[in-house]
């Protein structure tokens, strides 16, 4: 089995620590708070005084702290540099692309091998065989180590070498993410302001969702293949979008229900109809999404 050293025993940290010893690994955890590295010597991990320490004699040194900042705190010490010299990093702090790209450039320039990862997933259900995690950087040491990533989680993924893939898929799964629960408390707080019974809104969801993923993903085709003018075969065009959004922002300028998540969408379909979009998909909207 693999020796491990652990930076980081929070939440997220204990679930991948214990994960890993129940599987029968070495780990030598180290927590900014001793203590919570301390409770997991319960579990069979040991506790290291130093991050230096918990990294000497591991294969493979695991960070999962809470931030960047936190973690490059820690990593850049002369004594965890050396600690690290010709092992495989792997960073499971959330951070961005660019970051990850900085970090991995620094690994590589101090003789550290290094994966970047975006864990898509709460603790509750890390080795899971439906936890999804991915990775990026080096794809000899991912698949070198692969049934130690899968036995984090089962659907582990590597999604490429560029050291700030893994970063951006877990923003752009996250974005969807939120547009959902975004949406949805939009339509909780029209529910309330309107007296819509929380069950009979449940009740109607499911007839629409097929109505709601077919839109999706014709819209991702659509973007994916550049068709984003109007045609036989647009479900709505953006002024029929307009026409019922504007109806929504009626309601919440009426009952005085937040307008950020309404302005925010609406200022888009504006723009399109200003500029002359208004016989074209919903795709279209995909142009004013970058910043000019």
């Amino acid at each position: 089995m693999t020796t491990i050293g652990f930076l980081g025993a929070g939440r997220m940290g204990t679930a991948l620590v214990r994960t890993l010893l129940k599987n029968g690994h070495h780990v030598h955890v180290w927590n900014r708070t001793a203590e919570k590295a301390e409770a997991l010597a319960a579990f069979g991990a040991v506790p290291a005084s130093r991050p230096e320490a918990s990294i000497d004699g591991a294969d493979i040194a695991i960070v999962n702290l809470l931030d960047y900042s936190a973690s490059d705190a820690q990593l850049r010490k002369p004594a965890v540099m050396q600690a690290l010299k010709g092992k495989l990093l792997v960073q499971l702090t959330s951070g961005s692309p660019k970051t990850a790209r900085n970090t991995g450039i620094w690994a590589t320039d101090n003789g550290i091998a290094y994966l970047d990862g975006a864990i898509m997933a709460t603790p509750n259900v890390i080795g899971s065989s439906e936890t999804l995690i991915l990775y990026s950087g080096s794809a000899s040491h991912y698949e070198k180590h692969a049934t130690l990533f899968a036995e984090l989680g089962g659907k582990s993924a590597f999604v490429g070498e560029d050291f700030g893939k893994a970063s951006a898929l877990d923003s752009a799964l996250l974005a969807q993410m939120w547009g959902t629960l975004f949406g949805t408390l939009q339509a909780l707080a029209i529910n309330r302001a309107e007296s819509i019974d929380a069950d009979t809104y449940a009740g109607f969801l499911p007839l629409v969702q097929p109505v709601i993923d077919a839109a999706e993903q014709d819209l991702m085709q659509r973007v994916r293949d550049g068709r984003d003018r109007g045609d036989d075969d647009t479900l709505a065009s953006i002024a029929a979008h307009g026409v019922a959004f504007h109806h929504l922002r009626e309601i919440v300028r009426e009952r005085g229900i937040n307008s950020a998540i309404s302005d925010a969408f609406g200022s888009l379909l504006e723009t399109a109809i200003a500029k002359g979009h208004q016989d074209d998909d919903f795709a279209i909207l995909a142009r004013f999404m970058m910043a000019e």
